[in-house]
Protein backbone atom coordinates (compact mmCIF):
# COMPACT_ATOMS: atom_id res chain seq x y z
CA UNK A 1 0.00 0.00 0.00
CA UNK A 2 0.88 3.57 -0.82
CA UNK A 3 0.93 6.38 1.24
CA UNK A 4 0.20 10.10 0.41
CA UNK A 5 -0.15 13.54 2.25
CA UNK A 6 -3.13 16.09 1.65
CA UNK A 7 -3.21 19.53 2.51
CA UNK A 8 -5.34 22.91 1.60
CA UNK A 9 -2.93 25.16 -0.28
CA UNK A 10 -3.62 28.30 1.36
CA UNK A 11 -2.50 31.53 0.68
CA UNK A 12 -0.98 31.56 4.69
CA UNK A 13 0.78 27.85 4.44
CA UNK A 14 3.10 26.32 2.96
CA UNK A 15 3.82 26.68 -0.49
CA UNK A 16 2.43 23.75 -2.13
CA UNK A 17 5.79 23.69 -4.13
CA UNK A 18 7.33 23.36 -1.09
CA UNK A 19 5.06 20.77 0.37
CA UNK A 20 5.55 18.51 -2.39
CA UNK A 21 9.41 18.54 -2.48
CA UNK A 22 8.93 17.73 0.93
CA UNK A 23 6.99 14.43 0.68
CA UNK A 24 9.06 13.67 -2.01
CA UNK A 25 12.00 13.18 -0.31
CA UNK A 26 10.25 11.62 2.31
CA UNK A 27 9.31 8.96 0.28
CA UNK A 28 5.32 9.46 0.15
CA UNK A 29 3.84 8.33 -3.27
CA UNK A 30 1.52 11.15 -3.63
CA UNK A 31 0.64 14.52 -2.58
CA UNK A 32 -3.33 15.73 -2.74
CA UNK A 33 -4.79 19.05 -2.47
CA UNK A 34 -8.64 19.87 -2.54
CA UNK A 35 -10.27 23.15 -3.39
CA UNK A 36 -13.28 25.55 -2.97
CA UNK A 37 -13.47 28.46 -5.35
CA UNK A 38 -15.07 30.43 -2.78
CA UNK A 39 -17.64 30.82 0.14
CA UNK A 40 -20.15 32.37 0.31
CA UNK A 41 -20.67 34.67 2.92
CA UNK A 42 -24.27 33.96 3.68
CA UNK A 43 -23.59 30.30 3.78
CA UNK A 44 -26.80 28.03 4.80
CA UNK A 45 -25.10 24.37 3.73
CA UNK A 46 -23.94 22.78 6.87
CA UNK A 47 -20.24 21.56 6.76
CA UNK A 48 -20.31 18.04 7.11
CA UNK A 49 -17.16 17.97 9.42
CA UNK A 50 -18.93 20.01 12.35
CA UNK A 51 -20.61 23.00 13.10
CA UNK A 52 -17.70 25.51 12.56
CA UNK A 53 -16.05 25.90 9.16
CA UNK A 54 -12.58 26.57 9.48
CA UNK A 55 -10.65 29.54 6.82
CA UNK A 56 -8.88 26.94 5.03
CA UNK A 57 -11.64 26.55 3.19
CA UNK A 58 -11.86 30.14 2.02
CA UNK A 59 -8.14 31.02 1.87
CA UNK A 60 -7.03 27.84 -1.10
CA UNK A 61 -5.35 28.40 -3.87
CA UNK A 62 -6.42 27.53 -7.89
CA UNK A 63 -6.34 23.67 -7.61
CA UNK A 64 -4.52 23.44 -11.17
CA UNK A 65 -2.02 26.44 -10.19
CA UNK A 66 -0.87 24.93 -6.89
CA UNK A 67 -1.05 21.06 -8.63
CA UNK A 68 1.05 22.93 -11.96
CA UNK A 69 3.35 24.12 -9.04
CA UNK A 70 4.25 20.86 -7.31
CA UNK A 71 4.75 19.04 -10.44
CA UNK A 72 7.02 21.30 -11.55
CA UNK A 73 9.24 21.36 -8.55
CA UNK A 74 9.38 17.03 -8.65
CA UNK A 75 9.99 14.31 -10.62
CA UNK A 76 8.20 10.97 -9.14
CA UNK A 77 5.78 12.35 -6.89
CA UNK A 78 2.01 11.52 -7.94
CA UNK A 79 0.05 15.06 -7.72
CA UNK A 80 -3.98 14.49 -6.79
CA UNK A 81 -6.69 16.77 -6.71
CA UNK A 82 -8.74 16.11 -3.46
CA UNK A 83 -11.43 16.78 -4.84
CA UNK A 84 -12.13 18.78 -7.33
CA UNK A 85 -15.57 20.02 -7.61
CA UNK A 86 -16.10 19.78 -11.35
CA UNK A 87 -19.91 20.71 -11.68
CA UNK A 88 -18.52 23.71 -11.08
CA UNK A 89 -16.47 24.24 -13.72
CA UNK A 90 -16.66 24.80 -17.42
CA UNK A 91 -15.68 21.34 -19.02
CA UNK A 92 -13.73 22.34 -21.85
CA UNK A 93 -11.55 24.46 -19.74
CA UNK A 94 -11.58 22.08 -16.78
CA UNK A 95 -10.25 18.99 -19.65
CA UNK A 96 -7.59 21.38 -20.53
CA UNK A 97 -6.40 21.93 -17.13
CA UNK A 98 -6.37 18.52 -16.62
CA UNK A 99 -4.44 17.90 -19.63
CA UNK A 100 -1.97 20.53 -19.47
CA UNK A 101 -0.88 19.39 -15.47
CA UNK A 102 -0.78 15.24 -16.95
CA UNK A 103 1.31 16.28 -19.69
CA UNK A 104 4.07 18.81 -18.17
CA UNK A 105 4.04 16.44 -15.08
CA UNK A 106 5.03 13.17 -17.43
CA UNK A 107 2.00 11.44 -16.42
CA UNK A 108 1.28 12.36 -12.83
CA UNK A 109 -1.96 13.32 -12.18
CA UNK A 110 -4.34 11.76 -10.13
CA UNK A 111 -7.88 13.26 -10.54
CA UNK A 112 -10.10 12.81 -7.61
CA UNK A 113 -13.75 14.51 -8.28
CA UNK A 114 -16.55 14.78 -6.05
CA UNK A 115 -20.10 16.36 -5.60
CA UNK A 116 -19.52 19.08 -2.89
CA UNK A 117 -22.47 19.89 -0.51
CA UNK A 118 -21.82 23.94 -0.30
CA UNK A 119 -25.53 24.30 -2.35
CA UNK A 120 -24.50 28.31 -2.37
CA UNK A 121 -21.28 27.54 -3.95
CA UNK A 122 -22.55 25.78 -6.59
CA UNK A 123 -25.49 27.94 -7.22
CA UNK A 124 -22.95 31.05 -7.70
CA UNK A 125 -21.45 28.99 -10.55
CA UNK A 126 -25.06 28.32 -12.09
CA UNK A 127 -25.26 24.77 -10.83
CA UNK A 128 -28.19 23.87 -8.69
CA UNK A 129 -27.44 21.94 -5.71
CA UNK A 130 -30.16 18.93 -6.45
CA UNK A 131 -28.97 18.79 -10.31
CA UNK A 132 -24.86 18.38 -9.51
CA UNK A 133 -24.52 14.48 -10.04
CA UNK A 134 -26.39 14.68 -13.63
CA UNK A 135 -23.94 17.78 -14.37
CA UNK A 136 -20.78 16.21 -12.64
CA UNK A 137 -21.42 12.71 -15.27
CA UNK A 138 -22.11 14.91 -18.06
CA UNK A 139 -18.62 17.03 -17.65
CA UNK A 140 -16.46 13.88 -16.80
CA UNK A 141 -18.34 12.41 -20.18
CA UNK A 142 -17.78 14.86 -22.08
CA UNK A 143 -14.10 15.65 -20.89
CA UNK A 144 -13.29 12.21 -21.62
CA UNK A 145 -14.14 12.71 -25.01
CA UNK A 146 -11.83 15.49 -25.65
CA UNK A 147 -8.81 13.55 -24.10
CA UNK A 148 -9.48 10.31 -26.55
CA UNK A 149 -10.89 11.95 -29.40
CA UNK A 150 -9.34 14.76 -32.15
CA UNK A 151 -12.63 16.63 -32.85
CA UNK A 152 -14.71 15.75 -30.00
CA UNK A 153 -18.31 16.47 -29.46
CA UNK A 154 -20.65 16.10 -26.78
CA UNK A 155 -24.38 16.70 -26.81
CA UNK A 156 -26.17 16.31 -23.43
CA UNK A 157 -28.51 17.98 -20.93
CA UNK A 158 -26.24 20.25 -19.56
CA UNK A 159 -23.22 19.97 -21.49
CA UNK A 160 -23.29 20.63 -25.29
CA UNK A 161 -20.82 20.97 -28.21
CA UNK A 162 -20.22 20.63 -31.54
CA UNK A 163 -16.67 19.38 -32.99
CA UNK A 164 -13.60 21.02 -31.32
CA UNK A 165 -9.97 20.60 -31.49
CA UNK A 166 -8.18 20.66 -27.73
CA UNK A 167 -4.60 19.54 -27.25
CA UNK A 168 -2.53 19.11 -25.35
CA UNK A 169 -4.10 15.22 -25.23
CA UNK A 170 -3.01 13.63 -21.27
CA UNK A 171 -0.15 11.30 -21.19
CA UNK A 172 -1.87 8.68 -19.23
CA UNK A 173 -3.96 6.76 -21.49
CA UNK A 174 -6.85 7.15 -22.20
CA UNK A 175 -6.69 9.99 -19.56
CA UNK A 176 -5.72 9.98 -15.81
CA UNK A 177 -7.56 8.05 -13.09
CA UNK A 178 -10.69 9.22 -12.51
CA UNK A 179 -11.25 8.90 -8.75
CA UNK A 180 -14.91 9.77 -7.08
CA UNK A 181 -15.27 11.14 -3.33
CA UNK A 182 -18.22 9.70 -2.32
CA UNK A 183 -19.29 7.91 1.11
CA UNK A 184 -23.09 7.26 0.02
CA UNK A 185 -24.67 4.12 -1.90
CA UNK A 186 -25.26 6.15 -4.81
CA UNK A 187 -21.67 7.28 -4.55
CA UNK A 188 -20.74 3.62 -5.22
CA UNK A 189 -22.98 3.32 -7.98
CA UNK A 190 -21.25 6.11 -9.96
CA UNK A 191 -17.83 4.63 -9.49
CA UNK A 192 -18.52 1.75 -11.72
CA UNK A 193 -20.40 3.41 -13.84
CA UNK A 194 -17.99 6.15 -14.74
CA UNK A 195 -14.76 6.39 -12.70
CA UNK A 196 -11.46 4.57 -12.00
CA UNK A 197 -11.66 4.46 -8.08
CA UNK A 198 -13.11 5.28 -5.11
CA UNK A 199 -12.43 8.29 -2.75
CA UNK A 200 -13.73 7.17 0.81
CA UNK A 201 -13.38 9.75 3.29
CA UNK A 202 -12.07 8.07 6.60
CA UNK A 203 -14.80 10.22 8.72
CA UNK A 204 -16.68 6.90 7.84
CA UNK A 205 -14.69 3.91 8.02
CA UNK A 206 -16.67 2.18 10.35
CA UNK A 207 -19.00 1.78 7.63
CA UNK A 208 -15.91 0.88 5.23
CA UNK A 209 -16.71 -2.87 5.36
CA UNK A 210 -20.44 -2.48 4.15
CA UNK A 211 -19.81 -0.25 2.08
CA UNK A 212 -16.47 -1.94 0.17
CA UNK A 213 -18.62 -5.58 0.00
CA UNK A 214 -21.60 -3.23 -1.71
CA UNK A 215 -19.09 -1.71 -4.53
CA UNK A 216 -18.30 -5.22 -5.09
CA UNK A 217 -21.07 -6.06 -5.51
CA UNK A 218 -22.37 -3.26 -7.63
CA UNK A 219 -18.97 -3.95 -9.62
CA UNK A 220 -19.80 -7.36 -10.19
CA UNK A 221 -23.49 -6.83 -11.61
CA UNK A 222 -21.86 -4.29 -14.54
CA UNK A 223 -18.97 -6.60 -15.43
CA UNK A 224 -16.60 -4.67 -13.83
CA UNK A 225 -13.44 -6.62 -12.47
CA UNK A 226 -12.05 -5.40 -9.30
CA UNK A 227 -8.87 -4.40 -10.17
CA UNK A 228 -10.28 -1.65 -12.40
CA UNK A 229 -11.39 0.27 -9.42
CA UNK A 230 -8.38 1.24 -7.03
CA UNK A 231 -9.54 2.26 -3.17
CA UNK A 232 -7.44 5.57 -1.40
CA UNK A 233 -8.69 6.41 1.74
CA UNK A 234 -8.77 10.00 2.13
CA UNK A 235 -8.23 11.72 5.72
CA UNK A 236 -6.34 8.07 7.17
CA UNK A 237 -5.52 8.56 10.94
CA UNK A 238 -1.77 7.78 11.62
CA UNK A 239 -2.33 3.96 13.50
CA UNK A 240 -1.26 1.05 12.91
CA UNK A 241 -4.70 -0.30 13.08
CA UNK A 242 -6.54 1.98 10.66
CA UNK A 243 -3.25 1.28 8.08
CA UNK A 244 -3.84 -2.32 8.69
CA UNK A 245 -7.06 -2.71 7.95
CA UNK A 246 -7.03 -0.17 4.69
CA UNK A 247 -4.33 -2.66 3.44
CA UNK A 248 -6.19 -5.97 4.34
CA UNK A 249 -9.65 -4.23 2.64
CA UNK A 250 -7.25 -4.05 -0.60
CA UNK A 251 -7.07 -0.13 -0.78
CA UNK A 252 -4.16 0.90 -3.25
CA UNK A 253 -3.05 4.33 -0.72
CA UNK A 254 -3.83 6.02 2.70
CA UNK A 255 -3.82 9.56 2.33
CA UNK A 256 -2.86 11.68 5.67
CA UNK A 257 -4.30 15.15 6.13
CA UNK A 258 -1.80 17.77 7.32
CA UNK A 259 -2.95 21.51 8.61
CA UNK A 260 -2.81 24.51 6.88
CA UNK A 261 0.56 25.68 8.27
CA UNK A 262 3.94 26.87 7.96
CA UNK A 263 7.03 24.54 7.54
CA UNK A 264 7.28 24.64 11.48
CA UNK A 265 4.08 22.47 11.77
CA UNK A 266 4.10 20.35 8.83
CA UNK A 267 7.70 18.84 8.14
CA UNK A 268 7.52 17.34 11.55
CA UNK A 269 4.07 15.76 11.02
CA UNK A 270 5.48 14.85 7.68
CA UNK A 271 8.57 12.88 9.02
CA UNK A 272 5.94 11.32 11.62
CA UNK A 273 4.10 9.61 8.74
CA UNK A 274 7.12 8.47 6.92
CA UNK A 275 7.49 6.26 9.70
CA UNK A 276 4.50 4.19 8.29
CA UNK A 277 5.79 4.22 4.64
CA UNK A 278 8.03 1.08 5.21
CA UNK A 279 5.35 -0.84 7.32
CA UNK A 280 2.57 -0.63 4.68
CA UNK A 281 5.31 -0.80 1.61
Amino acid sequence: MKLGIEMFATDYAMRPDALARACEERGFESVWFPEHTHIPASRRSPWPGGADLPKDYWHTHDLFVALGMAAAVTKTIKIGSGICLAMERDPITMAKEVASVDHLSDGRLLFGIGGGWNAEEMENHGTPFKKRWKILRERVEAMKAIWAQDAAEYHGEFVNFDPIWSYPKPAQKPHPPILLGSNTPQGLARVVNYCDGWLPNARAFQQFPAMLKELWELADRAGRRKETISISVLGAQGNDAMLQQCRESGAERAIFFVPSAGPDTVLPLLDQYAAFIPKVA
